[in-house]
């Protein structure tokens, strides 16, 4: 995907998570993100705007402050800082190119990385906000193909390290278009190539459904499952 796209992205599902919000209430709570409220949730999301909105506005060689330092209202205007949030991130992500030079917390030092990673974050957490309020709605396919090779590109980079193994692998196939990938788990991490391959388990399904199973936001068991299942939960739960 483009970087305007991804700017797009911000822009709608920011929207959505708005309306969710207001829909469910802010006390209400988020199943899919632990024992988090909907005002937890907006919390975590308008920081998190609000903070890479000062990264690449200012580009700093190293970010000041961290985005769970800023101060965040209480009760009901939690929503209204979630809303009036995202759209100046997608403002300030528009008025910049996506190979300018910005910091991240990858090796990806782009401000590219930033308009890639806050739409993944942002449609996934819009699911998790409809959820709570009973009507989800599928991530879009562009989009969560994307997302999905995107959680494989950050693994190295998240706290804890990426996951290992002894050599298992997983194959992931998009239902509804193109997009496979063959992952293995290895002592120092994961690799993964772009191809038909055949694992130790196999899951077929939707890409919106596939990206959501492996961030941990549906059961494995809404997918088409072929071979060892457990690791795929295993994997879900966060477990490998």
């Amino acid at each position: 995907m483009e970087h305007s796209a991804f700017v797009d992205a911000i822009r709608r599902e920011g929207a959505a998570l708005a309306d969710a919000a207001r829909t469910a209430g802010f006390e209400h709570p988020v199943p899919t993100c632990g024992e988090w409220t909907i005002g937890d949730l907006c919390s975590h999301v308008g920081r998190l705007h609000r903070w890479a909105t000062d990264i690449i506005e200012r580009r700093p060689a190293d970010p000041v402050g961290y985005w769970k330092q800023l101060e965040v209202p209480e009760g009901p205007a939690l929503v209204d800082f979630v809303a009036q949030g995202y759209g100046p991130l997608a403002d300030v992500l528009a008025s910049a190119g996506a190979d300018e030079p910005c910091w991240s917390w990858t090796d990806q030092r782009t401000v590219g990385f930033w308009s890639r990673r806050q739409a993944n974050e942002l449609a996934v957490h819009r699911w998790d906000a409809e959820s709570a309020a009973g009507a989800p709605q599928p991530i879009d396919r562009d989009l969560a193909v994307d997302g999905i090779q995107e959680l494989f590109d950050i693994l190295p980079f998240r706290p804890g390290g990426p996951p290992t193994g002894n050599g298992e692998t997983i194959h992931l196939h998009c239902t509804d278009g193109e997009g496979e990938w063959l992952v293995r788990l290895g002592p120092e991490g994961v690799t993964v190539v772009n191809e038909h391959g055949k694992g130790d388990v196999a899951a077929r399904g939707g890409a919106s459904d596939l990206l959501l199973m492996m961030w941990g936001r549906v059961p494995v068991r809404q997918l088409e499952i072929f071979g060892d299942a457990s690791l795929l939960e295993r994997w879900s739960d966060g477990k490998l």
